[in-house]
């Protein structure tokens, strides 16, 4: 696939930078002829606009700056801010003396009174500024830098932090101890995982990007970042486009796996989302005992289909029309279960894996299961308990901090698309690629939310569309329904909801 130089732009617009991305950045613009001071002066601007357009001329304003380059841009803040006519308190952790490089430069050309940080005020003050620490602290706040967020934190007023608020990890979003709650966040040049994944993103209020000078071409060319937000841009150019001459097997069709009479509705949730983003046609592939149940449910749209065990579904699978399976919802934990799972992932078509198929490849099946073939994707939906099951053993990979990395390393492990389910869901493939997502509601915390998902990707799947862009997407489309629908909604809402996002998106 190719792209427009307009759409690589607009996807460069969606990388997400580590905290050493972020300074190999800064480094790039400083290379091209950019001083240091100069990125500071550009960061500081963008802080003082944001608080301008919060409070007027005459307001009061507390700036809490820290040691390092953070601080150096709540100086150059404080010093527009003034020269706004705002009244502003600039408070200072540790001494003048040691601030260094750019920050020593910025603190030089302010020339109001610095306080010490136990002395930022808590009273007539109608704005903080948090220009504390940035993306890369890596350790919890204590004394007076933990006092000053608690300060700020309990004032009732706006605080706008610089950077990331301060306390959270930019690379994991996590605070190890106490951390600003922002009203809004001004951060720079491009977004940090921090900022998506939770706790950071409740933390962080709007968040606003600005542009300091950093040459984005160079710099991410440089780079070359794999993480990246979760939105249309990043997989829109990979949907199906289906012409006046298609029919439904061009159109793909999905075989879901599914178990005896007591879980019915589970694979029919799968079905039906696979229906709703485009598949032809979908066939559950149930116990014979649960076919007159299956029949009698609806929509007509459905076929059924019985099927014993892992022979029958192999004899299935040599309709060479079917392109894609789901197994998992409400599958059941059996020999009969073990037997689709295990076909499943020794055919050539791509599998979506979710909750009881999961389980089965976490336990009897561990060591069972046929190696991973990149021709044929398999994509895993496991939501925290089940990643657990699945990779809590493995050191490596359980005591990673960040929720992205967890991903990262799980898909290499695993070789499947690793679709790591929650309110900041992330979507990594093996060869490093990774997205977060922060479409969604709490809504969407509703049994048979995550068997509509699998069904979503699988009907990309069974459609031609890439594994990884597919899971991207259907994770998107997913949340986006979850918002338009609020709360009240159940899962059966969830596949009538996605042809309008489809029709918005143009998709056809």
């Amino acid at each position: 696939m190719t792209i427009s130089e307009a759409e690589a732009m607009q996807l460069s617009g969606l990388a997400l930078l580590s905290t050493d991305q972020m300074r190999r950045a800064d480094g790039i613009a400083i290379a091209a002829g950019t001083a240091g001071i100069a990125l500071m002066e550009r960061a500081g601007s963008a802080v003082a606009e944001a608080t301008l357009r919060r409070v007027g001329k005459g307001a009061r304003v507390a700036i809490a700056c820290g040691p390092g380059n953070n601080g150096g841009d709540g100086f150059v803040a404080a010093r527009l801010l003034h020269a706004h006519g705002v009244t502003v308190q600039v408070a200072l952790l540790g001494s003048p003396d040691a601030l260094r490089g750019d920050a020593a430069l910025a603190f030089a050309q302010w020339s109001g009174p610095v306080l010490p940080l136990a002395s930022l005020a808590d009273g007539a003050i109608d704005l903080y500024v948090d220009a504390l620490f940035g993306a890369g602290l890596a350790r919890p706040l204590a004394g007076e830098a933990a006092e000053a967020v608690t300060l700020m934190n309990g004032a009732g007023r706006p605080v706008i932090s610089v950077d990331i608020p301060s306390g959270v990890s930019g690379d994991t979003g996590q605070a190890e101890g106490p951390a600003v709650r922002a009203t809004e966040t001004v951060t720079f040049f491009r977004l940090k995982p921090g900022h998506l994944l939770l706790p950071g993103r409740s933390l962080c209020g709007e968040i606003v990007v600005a542009d300091i000078g950093i040459p984005a071409a160079a710099a991410l060319s440089e780079i070359a970042p794999a993480a990246f937000r979760n939105e249309p841009a990043l997989w829109l150019a990979a949907v199906p486009h289906h012409g006046l001459d298609t029919h439904k097997f061009r159109r793909g069709a999905v075989a879901v796996a599914a178990g005896g009479i007591a879980g019915v509705g589970a694979p029919r949730l799968s079905a039906r989302a696979a229906l709703r983003i485009g598949a032809g046609l979908v066939t559950i592939l149930c116990a014979p005992g649960a076919l007159a149940a299956h029949a009698s449910r609806g929509p007509d749209a459905v076929m059924q289909r019985p099927v014993a065990g892992g022979e029958a579904l192999a004899e299935f699978l040599q309709d060479r029309r079917i392109s894609a399976i789901v197994a998992g919802p409400a599958l059941g934990l059996d020999e009969r279960a073990a037997a689709l799972v295990r076909s499943a992932l020794a055919s050539d078509r791509p599998v979506v894996l979710d909750a009881d198929a999961l389980t089965l490849l976490a336990t009897s099946l561990r060591e069972e299961a046929s190696p991973p073939n990149p021709a044929h994707p398999r994509v895993f939906t496991p939501h925290e308990g089940e990643f657990q099951r699945l990779f809590g053993k493995e050191p490596a990979i359980a005591t990673e901090a960040s929720k992205l990395e967890r991903a990262r390393k799980a898909a290499a492990r695993s070789g499947a698309i690793l679709v790591y389910k929650g309110a900041d869901t992330v979507i990594a493939a093996p060869d490093g690629r990774a997205a977060i997502n922060a479409t969604g509601s709490p809504a969407l915390a509703t049994a048979g939310s995550g068997d509509v998902l699998a069904g979503l990707i699988a009907g990309l799947l069974a459609q031609g569309m890439s594994a990884f862009e597919a899971a991207c997407a259907a994770v998107w489309l997913h949340g986006r329904a979850g918002e338009a629908l609020g709360m009240g909604l159940i899962a059966d809402d969830l596949p009538e909801a996605i042809p309008p996002l489809l029709r918005n998106l143009s998709v056809g």
